[in-house]
């Protein structure tokens, strides 16, 4: 049995390698199936303790695609490049973010696929 090497772990699918443009696309589009509204916020740090990400732009409420979601991402991750970025998910029934996973990380290395 392997362990996985000892690292800082994020959030939601922080296991796993980054995810390309693709597996992106189909995770926001969860997100749109479900209702739920996708917003994209970014961080200096991902620390477990912190709470507070900054808001890129107002939530999407008018997302109608994931494609639409994945070009404000990629103009996030252009503009802060040296910051955490991610996606979540906020349920406007219940009032609360539902669900959260990083997209970007800082001097991550690695071709993202396109769509």
């Amino acid at each position: 049995m392997q362990t996985l090497p000892k690292e800082i772990r994020f959030e939601t699918l922080s296991y796993l390698p980054p995810l390309s443009d693709a597996q992106i696309i189909k995770q926001v589009q969860y997100i749109l199936d479900q209702g739920y509204i996708p917003a994209i916020e970014f961080s200096e740090a991902s620390d477990p303790k912190q709470h507070f990400w900054t808001m890129w732009k107002l939530p999407l409420f008018g997302a109608r695609s994931a494609k639409e979601v994945l070009s404000e991402v990629d103009a996030c991750r252009t503009d802060y490049r040296d910051q955490f970025v991610r996606i979540v998910g906020f349920d406007n029934i219940k009032q609360c973010q539902v669900l959260s996973f990083i997209v970007h990380k800082p001097n991550q290395t690695g071709v993202r696929s396109r769509f």
